[in-house]
């Protein structure tokens, strides 16, 4: 995950969560790349790269709010981890955002900015 910028933000821009992290981020003068990953989504091997990383479990990257969540009927254990990181690739609003990488740790959702520093 090399890039020009030592961090990056994953975001959607009309999540309330997402742009008062941004805000935040903006306002301490942090020198961060930002994506919104609805416009440029994740590969399977992307997403499948940072959740890694995170040391978190695939299930924890999930949004259990998306009205997805409960058509695709996630809270069953059946599916598999591919079969879910499948599923957030083509239903990026499954992802709990917003994501930050900072020198290789990530961050997964509501966080306070400062531990960025």
């Amino acid at each position: 995950m090399k890039n020009k910028f030592d961090s990056i933000i994953y975001h959607k821009p009309s999540c309330i969560t997402c742009k008062k992290t941004i805000s935040e981020i903006d306002r301490m003068k942090e020198d961060i790349e930002k994506r919104d990953f609805f416009k440029e989504p994740f590969s399977e091997s992307e997403l499948k790269k940072i959740i890694k990383l995170s040391g978190m479990k695939t299930r924890e990257f999930l949004r259990k709010r998306d009205k997805k969540y409960k058509e695709l009927k996630l809270e069953d254990s059946k599916h598999t981890d591919r079969e879910i990181i499948s599923l957030m690739v083509k239903n990026p609003g499954l992802i709990k955002r917003p994501i930050i990488i900072k020198k290789d740790i990530v961050f997964v959702g509501k966080i306070n900015p400062k531990i960025l520093k």
